[in-house]
């Protein structure tokens, strides 16, 4: 769940949609996809198609989705409800950085923004992704195999990290296999 302080947008995974709360009124409405029908669809609201969006972030003007089981990040403008793939390609389990639909994830999960950057927990990689937003180029900032250990970039070791937020500096992870709450330094990629 997101707020732009107007209204909440929320990953309903399950109905394979984003869902719409107007908080002064508590209206739920369908922002994008349709419930019951997953797929891989970019397009406008209801006939774009998610499978199992996860968490979701904003920049002020885009929504930004994990489409978990799509192993694909996507961008919504709010404005428009205009859907389309940023990152990863359908289907396709990698963990290879690159560009755009080039890149791959394993079922990506939690995601946050500090408005120029994207931040994904790439589950079942066991690594912390870095997406531009402006250009789509994707790079592993921390993590390589499973495991746990401290250390900078590849040298750290996660084992199924989840939920990831930020405070402009630092990136909080939730370690989930191993039970830690892990501090990524964003502008070294220093894990403790």
């Amino acid at each position: 769940i997101v707020s732009d302080g107007t209204n909440l947008y929320v990953a309903d995974q399950y109905n394979h949609t984003i869902r719409k709360i107007v908080i002064s009124t508590g209206v739920v409405s369908t922002f994008a996809g349709t419930a019951g029908s997953s797929g891989s669809t970019n397009a406008t609201g209801t006939a774009a198609r998610f499978k199992s969006p996860h968490h979701i972030t904003t920049d002020g003007t885009n929504l930004y989705v994990t489409d978990t089981h799509n192993h694909m990040i996507r961008k919504i403008v709010i404005s428009s409800r205009v859907v389309t793939t940023l990152a990863g390609s359908a289907g396709n389990i990698g963990s290879t950085d690159g560009t755009g639909t080039i890149a791959r994830f394993n079922y990506p999960e939690g995601i946050t923004s500090d408005g120029t950057n994207l931040y994904v927990s790439d589950t079942a990689n066991d690594r912390i992704r870095k997406i531009v937003i402006s250009s789509g180029v994707v790079t592993t900032l921390a993590g390589s195999s499973h495991g746990f250990a401290d250390g900078t970039g590849t040298s750290a070791k996660f084992k199924h990290p989840i939920g990831i937020t930020s405070d402009g500096t630092n990136l909080y992870v939730t370690d989930y296999s191993d039970h830690t709450i892990r501090k990524i330094v964003i502008s070294t990629g220093a894990v403790t």
